[in-house]
């Protein structure tokens, strides 16, 4: 998959106090660029804690759910649009299926 806007998880392991968060968002951003899905199914056996939402978003819990990444996905085009990353407490002030 071409991950689309990977500066969204620089921005946020970049803010202060953000930084213990850098080698677990990398790690699930060189994962994903290895994946190939074609439907969410497959996102949900690779990722079982993923959570498939509507207009084609998924919500990864990184780092044993302390982290939160909302993206939407294109499986024609084999790309995901990053829309949102932030702590557990975080995306409970968000709504995955609009955030931008």
């Amino acid at each position: 998959m071409r991950i689309i806007a990977k500066s969204r998880l620089r921005q946020y392991w970049e803010r202060p106090g953000n930084g213990q968060a850098q080698p677990y968002l990398a790690e699930w951003y060189h994962f994903c660029l290895r994946q190939t899905w074609a439907t969410p199914q497959e996102v949900k056996s690779t990722f079982g804690h993923a959570s498939i939402v509507r207009n084609n978003r998924v919500v990864f819990n990184v780092k044993g759910n302390d982290y939160r990444i909302v993206c939407a996905l294109d499986y024609r085009r084999q790309a995901m649009f990053i829309k949102f990353v932030g702590t557990h407490a975080e995306y409970d002030a968000v709504d995955v299926e609009v955030v931008e």
